[in-house]
Formats: C-alpha cells, structure tokens, sequence
C-alpha cells in the first residue's frame, strides 16, 4: 500500500516537473517575442551600404571620421608619440569615477582659458566621460533629477543623438529655429525670438562652432547678442564642444562662443571632445564640466555626477585620458598637436573651396557660396532626400539623406568627380 502511494507520488511529481518544465520553456521563448529590429542609425547606416557597394567608383561622404588626402585614416604624430612614453609607465588600475584628474586640468584649460579664474577658484565641476556622447548623457540626466520641471530646448537641424540622449533620460524637448533653408545660413531672427519666447529659466542645447550638420555658426556679433538675450531671460547654455581646434584650426577662436557667455557672467555647462581633434575615435575621451556659483557647490555638483556615471560605466577608460594628459602636459607635444590639428582644419577648408570651384567652373547655375561660408567637417549642401538617392544609385556617393557632405571624404582625387554629380542632381532636378 505505502509502496502504491510512493508510486503515484513519484509519478504526479514527474508529471508536475513535465507540465512546469513545458509552460517555463513556453514562458521564456516568449520574453523576447515583441522585440522588432531597431531602425538603422541614419549616419553609421551609410558606411554599410558603401561597404557593401562593389562600385570600383564608390565615395562615402558620410562618415565623421576625419581622412587624409587619400581617404585613409590619420594617426597624428603627437598621439604617436604620447603612446610611446606611457607604454608600460602606468599600471592598468582603475580611474576614479571622476576620471583622471590630469586629463581633465588640461582640458578644462582648453575651454575656459589658460588663466581662467574660473579654474583658480575651484567653481567648475568636472568630470572625465565616455567622449562627448557621454558628457551629453551624464547632462541630460543630472538635468532631469535635479532640474525636473525643465525642458531642453534643442536646434534645428542638430546632430541626430541629441535627440536619442535627452529622449533616453526622459527629459521633454522642444526645438528652437537654427538653419534657414533658402540662404543656407543661420535663421538669426527666428532663433532669437525662439529664445525670447522659451519660459524663463530654460535649458538650451547650443553648438559651441562647426555646428553639425550645417556648418553654420552664428558671428561674433551675434553670440553676444544671444548672450545677451539668455541674461535676459535666466536660461541655462549647456555647449556641445565636439570640434574645437578643428573647426578654424585655432581652439581659441573655436571656444570662443564659450568665453563670451563666461565674460557674460553665465553659469554654463560644456560637453568636451577629443574624438576629432586628436583623432582619439575609438578611445572615447571627453569632459563634462558645469560651472557654479561658488567652490562648494561646485564639490557638491561633482559628487552628483560621479554618482550618475556610477551605475553606467562605473569608471572611464584609462589609456586614451593618459595620451591627452600627456600632449596637453607638454610644452612640446602640445605645439606638435596644434600644429597638427591646424593642418586637419586647413585642408577640410581647402577641400571646401575645390569643390565650389569645381560646380562654378562646370557652369551650375546655383549659388555654392555657402559651401566656403560654413565651416567644420560638414558641409549642409542643400540637396534634397531625393538627389541624394540619385547621388547613391547613379553615382555610387554615399552621405547620409540630409545632404549633409563629410568634407573628410572629400579628396583631390574624388572632388571632381563629386562635383560632377552634385551638378547632374540638381541640373537635371531643377530644370
């Protein structure tokens, strides 16, 4: 009898085991089940399909990465040898949360100034990040937890991220006027009453020079005036600083946006990038800095942002902080590096007046005045969605469908034959 009843005890505990063992594995080949593909990245999307085009003609003007006057991929000689006196000098600990205090001196220098009191009185803030994409992150989310009821009030056009970066840490957005179509310049009235128009107190997002995609920075003149405004109204300027040094080839010149609003008396804050300038891509080194009133607010704002990197990443990378720290540290790997940086600039500005030569000279009846008056790796050329599909199936040139060029791309060797296509598009469009 007891032997009968272990039986069927045995048996119903299988059977049991059986039936959880099936809705278990049903239950988890369903976790997954609403998960449909993310769309494409629209820019990191072009690179794969000029990737994959077998065309012996293919010319990708998409990609942010600057190139040399072949298309190849460009080291600078000062990284070079930054990368030769710290092999094997550092051991492989980690940073603090904060990141390297060294690299972030520097490079707080670079944006503030040389002298900044700024920097003397201990009030900015600031921390090492995963590049500019990462300072921008950090931002957004201090913004939200400490500036809830704020909004970002973000450019248009402006670099597609920004718009995933403020999304993802669920800060609301609005849009303020920028570029102007028809002149293909800055929309400086329509800006300026957009600024006037916000709530007071709000955040803006602002392109501290080469403005990507467009290329189009405001004057001088008219960042004092959008300086001026912002005192008016109490808004806050947080800067996305990706570019500086690359854009003129003089980072003073480029920071300059930057220094006006410090003259102003602002409390801003500054996204800062070494991607580009010092062709560190896949090093991923930046800065977030955010200027205070004073010392101790500015010790409590830091251990607020080393509390949000904490659970993203926990600690930045090391090797890419020790390269910068050691060429902003040194006189000599400094001048090498300004050197350096002068020469990307100059060519991506050299590369800018041959491709207008090119259209004039094939005889476009358009105006490319605006390819020599924007400035920085983009040029915001004007062509439609519908050319620039006509660029790719016709002509193999491959940029993303704004008409935004990467003028890195752009080659002694390739320039004519772009310039042949860009007029073939819009001849034959406009005609």
């Amino acid at each position: 009898m007891a032997m009968a009843v272990a039986i069927r005890r045995a048996g119903s505990t299988a059977s049991m085991r059986r039936i959880t063992a099936g809705v278990g594995l049903r239950s988890m080949s369903s976790w997954w089940r609403s998960v449909e593909p993310a769309p494409k990245d629209p820019i990191l999307g072009v690179t794969e399909a000029f990737l994959a085009d077998p065309s012996p003609d293919k010319v990708n003007v998409g990609v942010g990465a600057y190139r040399d006057d072949n298309g190849k991929p460009v080291v600078l000689d000062c990284v070079r040898e930054a990368e030769r006196r710290i092999a094997g000098a550092s051991y492989m600990e980690y940073l603090p949360m904060g990141g390297s205090v060294k690299m972030v001196e520097e490079t707080l220098k670079l944006a503030y100034g040389d002298n900044s009191e700024f920097i003397k009185d201990k009030r900015i803030a600031a921390i090492q990040s995963l590049s500019g994409t990462g300072a921008c992150r950090i931002f957004a989310d201090f913004q939200k937890r400490f500036r809830p009821e704020s909004q970002i009030y973000i450019p248009v056009p402006t670099w597609s991220n920004h718009h995933n970066i403020w999304r993802d840490a669920q800060v609301p957005q609005k849009t303020y006027h920028y570029y102007h179509p028809e002149t293909k310049g800055l929309n400086f009235s329509a800006l300026m009453d957009d600024v006037k128009d916000a709530p007071n107190g709000s955040v803006f997002l602002l392109h501290a020079c080469a403005h990507n995609p467009t290329g189009v920075d405001p004057t001088e003149e008219q960042w004092r005036e959008i300086s001026q405004l912002f005192k008016v109204k109490g808004h806050f300027a947080f800067f996305d600083m990706a570019y500086q040094g690359f854009a003129s080839g003089d980072p003073e010149r480029d920071a300059k946006s930057i220094r006006i609003f410090l003259e102003d008396g602002h409390q801003i804050g500054i996204s800062q990038s070494y991607a580009k300038n010092m062709g560190l891509y896949g090093q991923r080194v930046g800065c977030l800095s955010v200027l205070c009133e004073e010392e101790k607010q500015a010790v409590a704002v830091k251990s607020q942002l080393q509390q949000l990197a904490r659970p993203m990443y926990s600690n930045p990378p090391l090797h890419g902080a020790l390269i910068v720290s050691t060429i902003l540290g040194d006189p000599e790997l400094k001048s090498l590096w300004l050197k350096e940086v002068k020469g990307m600039a100059d060519r991506i500005i050299g590369m800018r007046s041959e491709l207008r030569e090119n259209l004039e000279k094939i005889g476009s009846p358009l105006s490319w005045e605006h390819i020599t008056k924007q400035i920085g790796m983009f040029c915001y050329s004007g062509l439609t969605p519908e050319q620039v599909d006509r660029m790719t199936k016709e002509y193999h040139i491959y940029m993303t469908r704004n008409g935004r060029i990467s003028m890195a791309g752009v080659t002694t060797g390739n320039v004519g034959y772009l310039a042949n296509a860009i007029h073939a598009v819009t001849t034959t469009d406009s005609s």
